[in-house]
């Protein structure tokens, strides 16, 4: 396999960042209030706005059910802030590229 670099001019945001802004605020709800329309705890949606938790297919859905924001896109931004997030840390990995042996 070739080495890629992913060359971003921006870091990807948190999906909890996207929830906060674009829903949230952008609604004015508080995080009480769309908990209750969630049907999720508060600190649950507290811990992932403040990106200390990551959106689960789960909440995703929820999003997408309570707000229309389609799931998929939601945990796109996931997929992108984990995998740029990961490829910042590969180096403490400690892993080794296999070579097979030569017969």
């Amino acid at each position: 396999m070739a080495s890629e670099k992913l060359n971003m001019g921006m870091a990807p945001v948190h999906p909890g960042e996207f929830v906060r802004t674009e829903i949230l605020d952008e609604l004015g709800l508080t995080i009480a209030k769309a908990s209750e329309v969630l049907n999720v705890r508060a600190a649950t949606l507290s811990d992932l706005v403040n990106e200390k938790a990551s959106l689960s297919p789960e909440m995703a859905m929820r999003i997408e059910l309570g707000f229309g924001v389609k799931a998929e896109l939601l945990l796109r931004i996931q997929a992108l802030y984990d995998s740029v997030t990961i490829r910042r840390k590969a180096g403490e990995l400690n892993v080794q590229r296999y070579q097979p042996e030569q017969a």
